[in-house]
């Protein structure tokens, strides 16, 4: 076969050169319940002209998020990404520019990197922040693995109130690292003490703000548990808009900050590429994943980037590397950057409270329909509602009207089916919200 080139005796060579006696043996890590025992039921190899075709066809059949009023969240958010932003990304010095091993050669990527830096510095309310990660997930991991190193303790201490996705890639670097998590149970309510499963064996206990169901709290009591008993707070934010109106998590007392940025100068994109953010204190620095752009200057006075700090194993050895995260989400960030550099302060606050003044009106909405009942106090841009019906059944017969309606909590946990995540940014027209309040009351009755 054309793409196939290894033949049997290829395949039989390598497999003894490398010691083991199958292909299978290479996916041992792998659980059995995630692998495939067949093919893929796809069909015959086709020409590229049918090939188009097909994936057009069924391209059609998806509803796109501008085309119908779209109230999703859970993590990833739409918001209006001004066209300059993805005009400047395009440009061939940035786009074809990879993430720099020799820094003195591309000073025009170290230094949007640095301002980058500053940003999220800025915006989160810390002291120090790096170069970014792959997304708020992985960042969030790394966050763990980070205060292990800083407590020199192993045990990480996760809120209910942690994004499920999140927690499914902490506990799966945690046991490949053999580490340990103590996950408190999904919290829609509200309700839990984080501070009486702080104990002296706790590295951090990870928060996130607004939490997974909307919720905002102040951090504050939860800083001093974790500090009174040697523990870090970790927080995550899954949508970065919300500090431009809440208060930054290190004024709050935040050791480490996780976050997504993908809300600022990246589209949806079906999940990916997003931008991980991540932030520190200046103390904690040499324990930081990733890459740190610093300023300088050259011999002859001129203002100068560097790659201060690399602590990943390309550029150092193994044994020596915070991390094994491979680069940085450059083009992402750099999106992030453009964005937020056109937003300003000012437009960045404006922007923030524009979305929750638009999700306190969705709010308002909803809760009038009969059945529908808000579960939050408080909340930013999303919050939960519980519907009298499962929520998975209302959202499908919402989507072909069509209305996205959000996302149901049964998809991340079962018992939850009568909880419905709702979203909603400076996108949502008084119109989008007019139609999901009175679909939801016709679907319903």
């Amino acid at each position: 076969m054309r793409y196939l080139p290894l033949t049997e005796a290829d395949r039989r060579s390598m497999l003894a050169t490398i010691g083991v006696p199958s292909v299978d043996a290479l996916f041992r890590d792998v659980p059995e319940r995630a692998r495939r025992s067949a093919p893929l039921d796809l069909p015959p190899h086709q020409g590229e002209l049918e090939v188009e075709r097909a994936l057009s066809a069924m391209a059609a059949r998806n509803v796109a998020a501008g085309s119908a009023p779209f109230f999703l969240g859970a993590g990833a958010y739409r918001h209006h990404v001004p066209a300059a932003v993805d005009h400047l990304i395009q440009r061939g010095e940035f786009l074809t520019s990879y993430t720099p091993y020799q820094p003195e050669v591309t000073q025009g990527t170290l230094q949007y990197l640095f301002e980058f830096q500053t940003q999220v510095a800025l915006v989160t309310g810390m002291e120090v922040a790096n170069a970014s990660l792959y997304d708020g997930a992985t960042a969030t991991a790394e966050a763990v693995a980070m205060a292990n190193r800083v407590t020199s303790r192993d045990k990480a201490v996760l809120s209910g109130g942690l994004h499920p996705h999140y927690r499914e890639v902490v506990e799966t670097l945690a046991r490949f690292v053999g580490s340990r998590v103590e996950a408190l149970p999904l919290d829609p309510e509200g309700g839990e003490d984080l501070a009486r499963h702080i104990d002296g064996e706790t590295s951090c206990v990870v928060v996130q703000y607004p939490s997974f169901f909307g919720r905002v709290r102040d951090l504050r009591a939860i800083a001093q548990a974790c500090h009174a008993k040697g523990a870090l707070l970790v927080v995550v934010v899954t949508e970065i808009v919300a500090l431009g109106a809440l208060t930054p998590p290190g004024e709050m007392g935040a050791d480490i900050v996780a976050a997504e940025g993908q809300s600022i100068g990246n589209g949806l994109n079906f999940g990916g590429p997003h931008v991980g953010l991540f932030a520190t204190r200046e103390r904690f620095v040499r324990q930081m994943p990733g890459r740190l752009v610093g300023q300088t200057t050259d011999a002859e006075g001129r203002r100068g980037w560097v790659l201060t700090l690399s602590t990943r194993e390309q550029h150092i050895r193994r044994e020596k590397a915070t991390s094994n995260i491979c680069t940085n989400s450059g083009l992402c960030a750099l999106a992030f950057t453009i964005h937020l550099s056109m937003l300003g302060e000012e437009g960045l606050t404006r922007l923030a409270r524009l979305n929750h003044a638009k999700a306190v009106r969705l709010a308002d909405r909803l809760a009038g329909v009969p059945g529908v009942g808000v579960l939050n106090d408080t909340f930013f841009n999303e919050f939960t509602v519980r519907l009298p019906k499962p929520a998975a059944g209302i959202v499908d017969a919402l989507a072909r009207v069509p209305v996205i309606a959000g996302v149901p909590v049964s998809r991340f946990a079962p018992g939850h089916d009568d909880l419905l995540l709702v979203a909603a940014t400076e996108t949502n027209t008084e119109a989008d919200m007019d139609a999901f309040a009175s679909a939801l009351a016709e679907t319903l009755r």
